[in-house]
């Protein structure tokens, strides 16, 4: 079997973006999902907040290189666009910290190789106030030991044991695995009855 990178840590400035159900349209925008492909979407992540708010953390020139974002409840909530983590992992995130997630948007970062790990709201609350006081400040995502660190603090984190293991295999990418099997799968296909039609 084909593997994909596998993923045990992610270590990283962090970036807090505090509030609950922030949905997919605050991710990106619906006019930017015209694009034939996902290129430039970093740009435009969370374009119309970041317009309305200056100080919002994605423009504050202290979080610019920040890798981990920690939010709170119910992320990525709304529409299945696969645009959202898209835009997030090219803005320059590799990994979320949060109370929870919208179902489709976990599927789209796991297909992504984008970890996303929960935690209790006090424990999140405080991982937000500690990248906000010092935004230097690392933040490791630690999938073996299922915890995330960020200077003397620790919290426990959860993530589904499918998900875990496919990070810690390398086996999240499966359109990856299938282009890595084209052989086995022709291979397979030949010997399929209802396809021996096609080569007479």
């Amino acid at each position: 079997m084909s593997k994909s990178s596998q993923v045990h840590t992610v270590s990283g400035q962090g970036l807090p973006l505090v509030g609950n159900d922030i949905d997919t349209d605050r991710i990106i925008p619906a006019r930017f999902l015209r694009a034939v492909t996902f290129d430039g979407l970093g740009a435009q992540v969370f374009a119309d907040d970041r317009q309305q708010k200056p100080d919002h953390p994605f423009n504050q020139a202290a979080y610019q290189a920040a890798e981990v974002l920690v939010v709170n409840r119910n992320f990525g909530c709304g529409s299945s666009r696969e645009h959202a983590p898209q835009a997030i992992a090219r803005w320059g995130i590799k990994a979320i910290v949060g109370e929870s997630f919208a179902e489709i948007f976990f599927g789209n970062c796991v297909a992504m190789g984008i970890p996303c790990v929960t935690a209790e709201t006090a424990a999140v609350t405080t991982l937000q106030k500690l990248v906000a006081e010092d935004p230097t400040l690392a933040v490791v995502v630690d999938l073996e030991q299922m915890t995330v660190r960020a200077g003397d603090f620790s919290l426990s984190a959860q993530m589904g044991s499918g998900p875990r293991q496919m990070f810690l295999e390398g086996t999240w990418d499966a359109c990856g695995q299938l282009v890595a099997q084209v052989e086995a799968i022709a291979q397979t296909a030949q010997q399929l009855p209802y396809l021996q039609w096609q080569s007479r």
